[in-house]
Parts: structure tokens; sequence; C-alpha cells
């Protein structure tokens, strides 16, 4: 006959492994739907040139910004 031990062993096991499956299948799905939005932000940004556009600009003059730091740097002047 089966000990009691073994029964809730195995039990416990597959309870753990069924916990498990369906952990992982619901993290496949959440990246699936962030995926899913990323795909739909990018492609809304492309097709607006607004947002586009703005975000291009600010990301210019952060790199101006680098670049006039580093040339002061260069030059030894303090900021």
């Amino acid at each position: 006959m089966l000990d009691p031990t073994l029964i809730i062993t195995s039990a416990s096991l597959i309870g753990l492994i069924v916990i498990a499956a369906s952990l992982l299948r619901a993290w496949q799905g959440w990246l699936d739907l962030k995926r899913q939005e990323l795909d739909r932000a990018c492609a809304r940004g492309a097709g607006e040139d607004g947002s586009g556009i703005g975000t291009a600009r600010i990301e210019l003059a952060d790199l101006k910004e680098r670049i006039r730091k580093l040339e002061a740097i260069a030059s030894g002047v303090e900021l």
C-alpha cells in the first residue's frame, strides 16, 4: 500500500507544477500584451508628425547641450 507521506508529496509536486505552468502562461500573455502596446505606440508615433518631431527636437537639444559641455571641458572652461 502507498505511504501517506508519498501521496502528500506527489500531490504537492503536481500542484506546484500546475501553478508554475499557469504562472508561466500568464507571464507569456502579459509579455504579448506589452509587445502589442509597444507596436501600437510605435505605429501611432510614426503616423503622427507632431509628437515624433517634438520628441526629436527635445533629443536634439539635449545632444547639443551635451556637446557644448564637452567642448567647454575640452577647452578647459569651467561651467
